[in-house]
């Protein structure tokens, strides 16, 4: 076979590119990544662990408030089912059921599993894991460690997964997948340093890669959320799904520009903090909607019974689900009652003493005190919505992770499912640890039952080390950069927090656009470490996610959760039948589908439409 290949004037023999065989690979070292590549390994996969940042350096850190599990620790009164009841009605009743009852089911042995492998969770005087209160959640919920958990949880799973023989291939950015026929055989990827390739030969991969937030202008995710395994999936034949559903967190900081987009945890609520408008009113009191009517505090005195540990008080407004508590802080802009750069303010500081907040917040408290020069101890916060997660993603099977190409797994918010039109703070953490644990299980499975080993094709790799060249060969072209703003712009405008179809439309018309001038997108210098050569080759994902997200949301003629259609106000019951799903078709171009979703389990839709004094009974009486 010819194994050469031209890179414009240069003729470069790929078998002297480096190749590395593993079982397994898994693309993303967070949370997902690290919990999946322990578990592969555990059962005697040799697993390689792919990350384009540092190892540690992954948004879970960012989860600061904790991890959500029915430990009864706090409140005895927990269980799974509440915790299932609560997470369905979260997310609209739009969740894959059978995602969501093995997350409440077995989230609290994977946090037990945490503990055990020494993350160092705060207790109770009792000596058990600690667990605060959280947006959406009906107890007490989140095992946290301060307002540090996910960091710990990342600490934890590093710690413990060096023991296990992974190997990690750090600063090592992932292009696409290798394919045998219909099954993965590899990727192919590209150290960033030195620009040179490198060829993974798998049987199996996992993809890990979190989000795209980086396709708006405002958002708290940093520079790696580029959207890398929905279009690596994408062009390897997956299905993505509810990828209209983009959360956006209603506190992420507005003011000063230093800060701006970055998460105030609702930690901040958790714990007291109240949304004030320029006003001075707690303006959420009168944004509750029917359907949590029941569970909320409708005084402040009420919500100080509860602050005090009243198990009989409703929880505060400022902890309806984050599409509620979005919606109307830009409520309160639209109506003139905003904060003066276009928020709300989040005042901790009247409501807890200064050595409360240090002690129980350390991380927002020295983070904006050095980077916005902003004292939380004795000012309100201004905040408003930032693009945060993604609920919508690679379209799996709910037991064992594996999406339509057999082989390609997805765990963690690069995954479809499991929050449906709205995701519960706390759940990303226990998330992650459940279905990271379950993709490890449904690839080792998925190894195991192979009859042969998937061969890789030389001219696969030529073409996707060619597609990555030809950045760099343009006599001229694009420049990536600006194309990643005119991107954010677009995104931000007509993608964001309400939508209409005129504005959907304008949006989807701008990224075609787009995708011709990326057709001629230009890296200058060479491929040692180039960033320009680094965003151009991010740029196609991000383009495949915002199309995804753009169009999944012009066909959804409804407002469920996350997703607002100015123009179709309100819950339409018919679209609780359907899932939206995106594929590339035969012609290149991509496919949007109505999808029906298959009728809930009968045991399950009982239990996500008991009262929680229902729930009680029944759980009281089965012990």
């Amino acid at each position: 076979m010819d194994r050469l290949q031209y890179l414009g004037d240069v003729k470069v023999d790929i078998s002297d590119i480096q190749v590395v065989e593993h079982d397994v690979i898994v693309l993303g070292a967070g949370g997902a990544g690290l919990r999946a590549a322990i578990e592969c390994s555990m059962r005697g996969l040799s697993t390689g662990l792919v990350c384009k940042s540092l190892l540690g350096k992954a948004h879970t850190v960012m989860a600061e408030g904790g991890v959500a599990a029915a430990l009864g620790n706090v409140d005895s009164r927990d269980h799974w089912k509440v915790h299932f009841r609560d997470t369905m009605r979260g997310g609209k009743f739009l969740n894959v059921w059978r995602m969501a009852e093995l997350h409440a089911k077995e989230a609290p042995d994977r946090v037990r599993e945490l503990e055990e492998w020494g993350a160092v969770f705060d207790r109770t005087k009792a000596g058990l894991i600690n667990q605060r209160n959280f947006g959406g959640h009906r107890y007490p919920r989140l095992a946290h460690v301060g307002d540090r958990t996910g960091l710990e949880i990342i600490r934890t799973l590093q710690d413990h997964g060096i023991h296990q023989g992974i190997d990690v291939y750090m600063e090592c950015t992932g292009l696409d997948f290798l394919k045998d026929g219909d099954k993965i055989s590899g990727m192919v990827a590209m150290w960033r340093e030195t620009g040179r390739f490198v060829i993974f030969k798998a049987k199996a991969a996992i993809v890990a890669t979190g989000g795209g937030g980086k396709a708006w202008k405002i958002t708290s995710n940093s520079w790696e959320y580029t959207g890398d395994g929905y279009g690596m999936a994408y062009e390897a034949g997956a299905e993505l799904m509810d990828m209209e559903f983009t959360q956006f967190h209603p506190t992420g900081m507005v003011w000063p520009p230093s800060v701006r987009g970055t998460l105030v945890t609702e930690s901040v609520r958790g714990e007291g903090g109240v949304l004030l408008n320029s006003d001075g009113k707690r303006f959420m009191f009168h944004n509750i909607p029917d359907r949590f009517a029941d569970e909320t505090a409708e005084t402040e005195e009420e919500t100080v019974r509860w602050l005090a540990g009243d198990r009989d008080a409703r929880r505060p407004p400022e902890l309806l689900t984050r599409d509620v508590v979005a919606r109307a802080i830009r409520k309160e802009v639209k109506e003139g009652r905003g904060s003066p750069h276009g928020g709300a303010f989040l005042d901790i500081a009247s409501k807890r003493t200064a050595e409360d907040i240090q002690r129980k917040l350390p991380s927002m408290y020295h983070q904006f005190k050095v980077l916005a020069e902003l004292d939380i101890t004795t000012e309100p916060m201004e905040v408003g919505p930032t693009l945060h997660y993604f609920m919508g993603g690679i379209r799996v099977d709910a037991d064992s992770q594996m999406s339509r190409v057999p082989g390609l797994f997805a765990c963690g918010e690069c995954a479809a499912g499991m929050h449906g039109a709205n995701r519960l703070g706390g759940n990303s953490l226990s998330d992650l640890l459940v279905f990271g644990k379950l993709s490890g299980e449904g690839a080792a499975k998925y190894i195991e039952g192979m009859t042969s080993e998937p061969m890789v094709d030389d001219n696969q790799i030529r073409s996707i080390i060619r597609d990555a060249t030809d950045i760099l060969n343009r006599e001229s072209g694009e420049n990536p950069y600006l194309l990643h703003e005119e991107m954010e712009d677009l995104m931000q405008n007509c993608v964001g927090i309400v939508r209409t179809e005129e504005l959907l439309m304008e949006g989807i018309e701008g990224l075609g656009k787009l995708k011709e001038s990326y057709g001629k997108v230009k890296a200058s210098g060479a491929s040692q470490f180039n960033p320009g050569w680094h965003e151009a080759i991010a740029l196609r994902n991000l383009l495949i996610t915002s199309e995804a997200v753009a169009n999944a949301a012009l066909i959804r003629q409804e407002s469920r959760g996350a997703h607002t259609r100015v123009d179709y106000p309100g819950e339409q019951n018919e679209w609780l039948q359907y899932n939206v799903v995106l594929s590339k078709g035969e012609d290149g171009a991509m496919k949007s589908e109505k999808i029906e979703r298959p009728a809930p389990n009968t045991e399950l839709d009982r239990i996500a439409n008991l009262s929680i004094e229902e729930i009680e009974a029944e759980v009281t009486a089965e012990s």
